[in-house]
């Protein structure tokens, strides 16, 4: 058959696999016609080129003077900053252009991301253009659309699952915020109607005055500043404010938290679910492309070898046999599709070689006997529990003497202190002697490859040399400051702060996404304030008022304003923190107008949601890791690497190239042992081993029934051949040296199989 042909199979193959790893929509599974569209579009070069170009329109935001204020440091002439963003855009348009070339018009304006980016595209290229021609900055709040730009590239993918889940998540935490603020416009009402005659009293001289003090009373930051004129008048007062407060900030912000967490972990559920069934499908479509023509039909080692040409193109040929391998549970030397099934995870198996001194780096000396023996010993000794707990009961003590040295500095008079931190004691010394001796043993006994393994033995050995720098040098004294971190060792000891880190390794790939989401948010809202706020004369403002002395000269609150786009971040990180936010909104509200609260109350409503989802995740996946310890408790003994071991035979190496034997004795087989790290998909399928079985048999069913509808063809009407007959897409032979050689004699590109005529009895 023609390669070309067979090519285009393994590629379309690999596509498919790719589409349901990364899932993504078969619709817009490419024709022959578009593939190099296709490609080119989810090429490397294009990935970083639409990223660059993302993040260049984000930066611009530092470079563009605002028309209220005069140029800074940083400041790009007005010609040079937008012809800079045009350049930026067209990369963009670029972009959608390979995309409408690839998806085809039809697809490409029925998806709704692509319209929203298309749209903002056109408004903001359109204002670009103004300001080039007219060399002059305006109002231009549509800058804050720019995030859109870098959330829709190739690496951003996490935060668009983010948003997404905020997104999904809206629906109950819209319902909830509804009744939050109708409880507050009737508590709102009542304080007016209680409070408003005393004229001391500025909280709640008017409805809109009382509303915007119980919005912030909701934050706790102006309390009890804002009940003390109402209780110096009567003391009954406070019955109002307790009840105020126990009904929204304990009962319905904590009713909101639950609320979300149960809306979030359905639908981590529910996106595990699809996402399970969506690689299944892809698996079934990739299969139906590879498999032999007729019954049974089955994936040999040839085409296995072909498609791992393009879905893991960098990996060898020893490394592709091994998922093979690894995946051929039967032996048979062909595939079946239920093994096809887990070519998802075998593939992202890093194999290695088990030597001799796999286990043992110093095999290599065994003809040093003295050396040899030593080494094997203080193997044994590292590997003690006894060596562990004394390891720990030294740490404990220095944590004692740390805490010593912490109490002796507190009575130091303040011109001493600098000297008196430079001061290294004996039993500083001896310390950091046993903490080398420690790491010294662990490296000769472990190995370097195998210490450096564990996250623990890193964290030990960059302590245990920084404490090492510190005392030999003085200039880096200040290194003393990390003796407290070795304390964090203490916490392998009890399970539940075990659970906590493992929880937070598992978290930190997902909070660095909402951490980009929280970013992007406040370049937003900066660039809005920038385009609303810059340029106030904030200093001694708010005479008159309860905050004018915050504005004063000492006071510093007129350093928090949105002048510029480092400015905006800061005092939008200073509102995130809640505390005495807002003084912040009342300084720009008296020199702006009540609008400008608009701003502030929807910044804080935006944040309080993300911020909800947050907590969310930290629940959801610590919980989940607790149920998970129940549920599989000898699972919790191991790390959370998931291993395999392949043993391939000499005449197999042989035949995949004569290199792979050169250092190999005839009949010597090779072990080889496979890791990966265990992922939130594997502990999810174990988790939910149940709804995962059932969702399998609705899945063959549904598959069944589709067959069976394309079953009514007559057995006289079916072509009757064998599967090592000359019709046969595959011809399989066995070779002398015992690995499994394929013959691919492909006529046509499995048209049978286009027609959903899958032998399931055999497959299933």
């Amino acid at each position: 058959m023609d390669q070309g042909i067979l090519n285009y199979c393994y590629q379309n193959a690999a596509i498919l696999l790719k589409e349901g790893k990364n899932n993504d929509r078969f619709a817009t599974h490419p024709t022959p016609q578009k593939l190099r569209w296709y490609l080119l579009a989810h090429s490397r070069y294009f990935y970083v080129l639409e990223l660059t170009a993302a993040l260049f329109l984000l930066a611009l935001g530092l470079t563009e003077k605002p028309p209220t204020l005069k140029a800074n440091n940083l400041s790009l002439p007005v010609e040079v900053h937008a012809a800079l963003e045009v350049l930026s855009l067209m990369i963009v348009f670029a972009g959608l252009a390979v995309k409408l070339k690839w998806q085809g018009a039809k697809l490409f304006f029925t998806h709704k991301r692509t319209l929203l980016k298309v749209f903002i595209w056109c408004v903001v290229f359109i204002e670009a253009i103004v300001v080039l021609v007219r060399r002059e900055n305006h109002f231009r709040v549509t800058r804050s659309l720019r995030p859109l730009f870098l959330i829709d590239t190739h690496y951003c993918f996490g935060v668009r699952r983010v948003l997404r889940q905020i997104l999904l998540s809206l629906p109950p935490i819209l319902d909830m915020l509804f009744l939050l603020f109708f409880i507050m416009v009737i508590f709102a009402m009542l304080g007016f109607y209680l409070f408003s005659d005393n004229e001391k009293d500025e909280f709640f001289s008017s409805f809109w005055r009382s509303f915007i003090s119980l919005f912030v009373l909701l934050t706790t930051a102006n309390y009890p500043d804002v009940m003390m004129p109402a209780y110096n008048r009567s003391r009954w007062s406070v019955i109002y404010f307790v009840v105020y407060i126990a009904i929204v900030l304990y009962f319905l912000m904590n009713l909101l938290l639950a609320v979300v967490y149960d809306t979030f972990t359905n639908i981590e559920k529910d996106k595990f679910r699809k996402l399970f069934l969506h690689k299944r499908q892809a698996v079934r479509q990739a299969y139906k492309h590879l498999c032999s023509e007729h019954p049974p039909h089955w994936i040999p080692w040839a085409t296995f070898k072909g498609l791992m040409s393009y879905y893991k193109p960098k990996k060898t040929d020893v490394e592709k046999y091994l998922v093979f391998k690894s995946l051929n549970k039967s032996n048979t030397g062909k595939l079946s599709l239920d093994e096809f099934y887990n070519v998802f995870e075998n593939s992202e198996m890093r194999w290695k070689r088990v030597t001799e001194h796999y286990n043992q780096w110093f095999s290599c000396f065994r003809s040093c006997n003295c050396l040899y023996r030593t080494l094997k010993g203080i193997r044994w000794l590292i590997s003690q529990k006894a060596f562990e707990f004394i390891i720990y009961g030294i740490i404990i003590a220095n944590g004692i003497s740390v805490v010593v040295d912490i109490i002796v500095f507190s009575n130091t008079p303040q011109n001493e202190r600098q000297k008196k931190i430079r001061e290294l004691h004996w039993y500083h010394v001896v310390f950091i002697c046993i903490y080398a001796v420690e790491t010294s043993l662990k490296l000769l006994g472990l190995g370097f490859r195998k210490y450096f393994l564990s996250g623990w033995n890193i964290f030990d050995f960059f302590v245990t040399v920084a404490g090492f720098i510190g005392a030999v040098s003085a200039s880096f004294s200040f290194i003393v400051c990390l003796r407290p971190l070795r304390l964090l060792l203490l916490f392998k000891l009890k399970e539940r702060y075990r659970d906590l880190f493992e929880t937070i390794g598992v978290l930190l790939p997902r909070m660095a996404r909402v951490a980009v989401v929280i970013l992007l948010m406040y370049y937003s809202f900066g660039i809005i304030g920038i385009e609303c706020f810059s340029g106030l004369e904030l200093k001694d403002c708010c005479v008159n008022t309860s905050w004018e002395g915050e504005y004063k000269e000492g006071g510093y609150y007129y350093l928090n304003n949105f002048n510029d786009l480092l400015h905006s971040y800061v005092t939008l990180f200073e509102l995130t923190v809640v505390n005495n936010w807002f003084i912040i909104m009342e300084g720009i509200v008296y020199l702006t107008s009540d609008w400008a609260r608009v701003f502030f109350m929807s910044f804080y409503i935006v944040t309080m949601v993300v911020m909800t989802i947050v907590v969310a995740f930290i629940l959801e996946a610590f919980l989940f890791r607790i149920e998970y310890r129940k549920e599989h408790p000898t699972d919790e003994k191991e790390d959370m690497k998931i291993r395999m071991e392949i043993i391939v035979t000499y005449e197999e190496l042989l035949a995949l190239g004569e290199s792979y034997v050169e250092d190999l004795q005839p009949d010597q087989p090779v072990h080889y042992v496979g890791k990966r790290p265990k992922t939130k998909m594997d502990l999810s399928v174990k988790m939910y081993d149940d709804e995962v079985k059932e969702w399998i048999k609705k899945e063959r069913a549904l598959d069944m029934g589709e067959t069976l509808v394309h079953a009514h063809i007559t057995e006289d009407e079916m072509p009757m051949s064998s599967t090592n007959s000359p019709s046969s897409p595959v011809s399989s032979n066995t070779s002398s040296n015992g690995l499994v050689t394929d013959e691919i004699t492909m006529g046509e590109v499995n048209t049978v199989f286009d027609e959903e005529e899958v032998n399931y009895d055999a497959t299933f």
